[in-house]
Order: structure tokens, then C-alpha cells, then sequence
């Protein structure tokens, strides 16, 4: 019976997705048009609004634990990623305008593709040359727009552990930047969208909880390694004390 449901509950879900993009669409390319901060911050405000609409209409209201630090200072902002909710909730989470930093195999998305390329830093990690590009953009972000929002393990963890090993990308940007990680985890998306079907998706709370920022202590290679090994720690023992809500 609950498979069932999860089936239509999917389906409903793809047919709000589509409905509502093209509602934002327009709104989104015309404030595209000048390409300057103020305009970005404005397609920030919308999609910000548009994450708050689809998870309240798929019952999935967003409980945060812990504040969000000072105003004024950008962050390099990691999260634990299971599923295409993950962006949603960060919108919802994150109340200052940021950039997150996005595979450029989605920008070639007809439609959601652009709006994609407004909010996003991309890169392509086939190429060493696009790597190195996107890390001078995200060091230009983070000097003079906003906070960067990366996802370390790269990729969907479709494991049973909370975390699966992180890349040195983030850590990189934050040490060589001299800029706080700030950790945020999402323990409960294994019961909001199983990473095993497409269809298995479930309404409920999605708890976000921001921990304390962790400040980078040099930026050899050791530091970087060091950062890292600290931050996966923090979010592991987060985890840990989390215990999923059904």
C-alpha cells in the first residue's frame, strides 16, 4: 500500500516540479537579462521563494536547529547530499543570498538548465581546465558577492552511512581563502527520497541542522587534509546524535 502511494506521490510531485517552473521561468530569464549582483540576489529571492512552495506542497516543511552566523562574512557552506531535495532545503535553510557550486552536465537541462546557470558556479569535472576555472570564480564569489554552498562528497551517497568520503574541492577554497566551512547536515532525506527508486518518496519533516563553523589553520597541503578530516568529524558525530525521524 505504501508503495503505491509513494508511486503517485512521485508522480504528483514531477507534475508540481514542471508546473511551477514554467510559472518561474519567465520571472527568472528577464531578471537574467543585465547579469549584475542585484539582479542575482533578485533570482536568489525567487528561487528561494520557489523551494519554499514545492516543499510545503510536498509536506516536506524544513525544521532548522542551530542559527546561521553573522551577517556580512561569506562562508564556504557544505552539506551532506542524498537527493535533488538536497538544493531545495539549502534555499530554505541558507537566509543570505549564495551561489552553490553545480555539475555542468545540468545546465543542458531545456528550460530548468538556465535557471540553473543564474544560481550556480558550474564545472565540469571531466575537464582539469574547467576544474581550475570554477575554483577562480568561486574565489572571485567569495571575495566579492557571497557564500559558496558545496556539496564535498560530490555525488548522491547511495549508502547506508550518513557520509561518504569527501572531496578536497571545498577545503581547497576555504583554506586558500582563508575562509570558515560552515557544516550543515540533513539526517533525515533517507526517509524523504530513498536514493533506491526514483518513485520512493515520502512526505514528512525535513530537519536542517547548522553546526558551528570550522575556521581553516593554514593552507598547505596538510591543512587542507587536516580541514577536512575535521569537518567530516563534526558532521559524522551530527549524525550520529540525529536519529532519522520516520
Amino acid at each position: 500500500m505504501k508503495s503505491a502511494f509513494q508511486f503517485v506521490f512521485a508522480c504528483y510531485i514531477a507534475v508540481l516540479f514542471l508546473v511551477t517552473l514554467f510559472f518561474f521561468f519567465p520571472v527568472i530569464a528577464i531578471l537574467s537579462i543585465p547579469n549584475k549582483l542585484p539582479f542575482r540576489v533578485m533570482i536568489w529571492r525567487v528561487s528561494r521563494f520557489w523551494s519554499r512552495i514545492l516543499l510545503f506542497c510536498k509536506g516536506m516543511n524544513v525544521s532548522i536547529s542551530g542559527k546561521f552566523p553573522i551577517t556580512g562574512k561569506n562562508y564556504v557552506i557544505v552539506a551532506n547530499h542524498l537527493s535533488y531535495l538536497d538544493a531545495l532545503n539549502l534555499f530554505v535553510v541558507i537566509p543570505h543570498y549564495f551561489r552553490a557550486l553545480g555539475k555542468i552536465e545540468f545546465s543542458r537541462i531545456p528550460v530548468f538548465g538556465f535557471i540553473y546557470r543564474q544560481t550556480a558556479v558550474l564545472v565540469d569535472r571531466s575537464s582539469n581546465g574547467s576544474r581550475t576555472r570554477s575554483m577562480k570564480s568561486m574565489w572571485r564569489v567569495l571575495e566579492k558577492e557571497c557564500s559558496i554552498a558545496i556539496f564535498p562528497e560530490g555525488t548522491f551517497n547511495e549508502t547506508e552511512l550518513p557520509l561518504t568520503t569527501f572531496y578536497d574541492g571545498a577545503f581547497k577554497l576555504a583554506a586558500s581563502t582563508n575562509t570558515e566551512v560552515l557544516p550543515i547536515i540533513f539526517p533525515d532525506m533517507k526517509e524523504r527520497w530513498h536514493f533506491s527508486a526514483w518513485w520512493k518518496i515520502w512526505p514528512g519533516i525535513n530537519r536542517a541542522i547548522i553546526l558551528d563553523p570550522i575556521a581553516p589553520k593554514g593552507k598547505d597541503a596538510i591543512a587542507i587534509n587536516n580541514l577536512k578530516k575535521e569537518v567530516f568529524e563534526v558532521m559524522n558525530n551530527a549524525f550520529k546524535e540525529a536519529h532519522p525521524l520516520r
